[in-house]
């Protein structure tokens, strides 16, 4: 038996969040905005705000989420929460602001701090909370996780839970036009790494695979194109369902020893997560390759890549070259040439293996993974 859980309500499509505001405003009395400053100078902000208030609608607004969301931001915004007596949340922003809605709305009613959750199920009921993504790639819209850094342990603590589900959705493209390249190509890959991982954890089921095989599809196709052109809406539109789709797979069959080590280069060295993803994703995947040839086959099969005449191992590897090209096209730097210094790195190798074995994702990558595996991966990282 596989249970499969998505957000109660999804609004998609060019004018979604228009479409979205009755719903919004019936949430509750009064909204947290949980958002970024990029989301107020870019405009992003007062589209929503407007809407909202058209729609009638009383709102706060949090806008001190900068950079990887850590328990300090949290504690700050639940502060405002409870201050200005908000009673639901809604997000607006990359992965960021939604995580850090979803602690928010996770410790506004429970006791303790983050970290006395790692490993647990959040309890629940929480607000309300709506998230509204403006790039196309981190799926928190559909997950029940969320990741926040502890900043006093330089942890990122993975909590999850069903209460931790948003309850709608807003899908709207439009938002996403304002990424610029380098995020676009982070999230993108982000949303990527989300698929491939989804389609060759051991937990993966029917129903994640049909959304982790569209995604990579439609990352492959439209990536590129996004990339390139941000102001492609067709683009725009079949990446923000990507991400959407990935999201939802890797949600209910989980990621692997990507995510599992990435999350320590993030805590440590404050590396975005999309592109500490696309770093690790060559050495990892080439890893992973034999436990799961016939998955990877597929994935190279979806993206049209895979050879009739061609065994099992040669159609994995094309696929595993595929990845590696699309992240060269996205200029994706190494950790030398993102400006990490070198011996900092090598002292911190032992604590990051620990902390990647310590979250659980790599145990569900299809070939045995130890310490001595991330250790290698690692220091094959630098080059």
């Amino acid at each position: 038996m596989a249970e499969f859980i998505m957000p109660p309500r999804i609004v998609s499509g060019a004018g979604a969040l228009e479409s979205a505001a009755e719903a919004l405003t019936k949430m509750g009395r009064r909204a947290l905005i949980v958002t970024d400053e990029a989301m107020v100078r870019l405009g992003n902000l007062e589209k929503l705000t407007d809407v909202l208030e058209k729609a009638g609608g009383e709102f706060e607004v949090f806008s001190g989420v900068g950079g990887e969301p850590t328990d300090k931001m949290v504690e700050a915004g639940l502060s405002v929460y409870r201050e200005r007596k908000c009673d639901f949340l809604i997000a607006l922003g990359g992965g960021s602001p939604m995580d850090t809605m979803k602690a928010i709305g996770a410790m506004s009613v429970n006791n303790g701090h983050m970290r006395d959750y790692m490993g647990c199920e959040i309890p629940g009921p929480l607000p309300k909370m709506a998230a509204i993504p403006t790039t196309a790639g981190t799926g928190s819209e559909a997950t029940k996780f969320t990741i926040i850094t502890d900043t006093e342990k330089d942890v990122k603590m993975l909590l999850r839970g069903a209460a931790l589900m948003p309850d709608i959705a807003v899908i709207d493209p439009a938002f996403t036009v304002t990424a610029p390249p380098s995020v676009t190509a982070a999230t993108g890959l982000d949303a990527l790494t989300h698929a491939i991982e989804a389609y060759t954890s051991k937990k993966a089921q029917p129903l994640t695979d049909t959304l982790a095989l569209s995604a990579v599809r439609r990352i492959f196709k439209y990536l590129p194109i996004a990339y390139r052109n941000g102001g492609d809406l067709e683009a725009r539109e079949q990446m923000s369902l990507a991400a959407l789709e990935a999201g939802a797979a890797f949600n209910n069959s989980s990621v692997t020893i990507v995510h599992g080590m990435s999350r320590p280069i993030g805590a440590l060295f404050h590396v975005p997560h999309g592109v500490s993803n696309a770093m690790l994703l060559p050495e990892c995947l080439a890893f992973a390759l034999s436990g799961a040839y016939e998955r990877f086959v597929d994935l190279a099969r979806a993206v049209g890549i895979a050879k009739s005449n061609a065994s099992d191992e040669e159609n994995a590897n094309e696929f595993l070259r595929a990845v590696v090209d699309i992240c060269h096209k996205l200029n994706i730097p190494t950790l030398k040439e993102y400006g990490l210094d070198r011996e900092e790195f090598f002292k911190s190798i032992d604590k990051m293996s620990d902390d990647a074995l310590i979250s659980g994702s790599p145990a569900n990558t299809r070939r045995t993974v130890t310490k001595a595996d991330i250790i290698a991966i690692y220091t094959a990282l630098w080059r």
